[in-house]
């Protein structure tokens, strides 16, 4: 008799609920394997994580300036932190892969060609909001808050507080700039168009601004329009990208 554990979903084979739940297992358990492989790496590698992550923030810093930490833990806990969450960006195309080998099965043939691109496109545009979030956006900001320090008021910044901003800040610049994608598949779904993008451009800016007011996690103006003006860029992208998939729903349609 077969063993369960062995089988290997194929494209015209009907899973079960119990083959179901074994490919889950499966999945979920080489996920975490590759996310324990990468913490391990990550945290052995920690004090080099530590710089490039404090880097913003020590080059706008006074000399002698040291970052601290209050609790007898808080260090071992945030070194902790910072090995999670690169080990998370590390193994995260293994980890969609998996998620892909997952769903797959269950995808229409015309909904897989649009699967890998997805993948491949929002991973991309994740990374350039981090990468522009880290060297254009933070350094500035940072700046700007540091610039209060005087004789009588000295910034004792707590590394966990820190984390937490830097962490907060990068991710709403990666989720801001998978806004194409996201026009895209609304695109595909007839819920908005290009016509109509184009015709609400003057209440999607607003928008944008309250959008950058949510996503940055400080209320100064400089971060917010640091955030506004690759976002508004990105709508007019988004555009083009509407038009280029309603010319390819309009191109599939006649062919069927």
């Amino acid at each position: 008799m077969e063993d369960n554990k062995n089988i290997e979903p194929s494209e015209d084979h009907k899973m079960s609920l119990t083959e179901h739940l074994i490919e889950l297992r499966k999945r979920i358990a080489r996920s975490l394997i590759a996310l324990g492989i990468g913490f391990s790496v990550c945290y052995y590698y920690k004090d080099f994580i530590f710089d490039i992550v404090t880097r913003p923030l020590i080059g706008v810093l006074a000399e002698k300036s040291y970052l601290i930490y209050t609790g007898l833990t808080e260090a071992f806990f945030t070194y902790m932190k910072i090995a999670f969450f690169a080990a998370l960006i590390i193994t995260s195309p293994f980890v969609l892969y998996q998620i892909w080998k997952f769903i797959s099965p269950g995808l229409l043939p015309k909904e897989k060609k649009y699967m890998i691109p997805f993948v491949v496109s929002s991973t991309l545009l994740f990374i350039g909001g981090v990468l522009f979030g880290y060297f254009i956006a933070l350094p500035p900001a940072f700046g700007f808050f540091i610039s209060f320090n005087n004789k009588y008021l000295q910034a004792m910044l707590s590394f966990k507080d820190y984390l937490s901003l830097f962490v907060t800040f990068l991710l709403g610049f990666g989720v801001s700039f998978e806004l194409p994608i996201f026009v895209f598949f609304l695109t595909k779904l007839k819920i908005v168009n290009a016509k109509m993008l184009s015709k609400q451009r003057r209440y999607a800016v607003l928008i944008i601004f309250l959008i950058a007011a949510v996503l940055t996690p400080s209320p100064d103006a400089l971060s917010q329009i640091l955030m506004a003006i690759p976002l508004m860029f990105l709508y007019e992208i988004s555009i083009f990208v509407a038009k280029f998939a309603e010319k390819k729903e309009m191109v599939s349609e006649k062919s069927e």
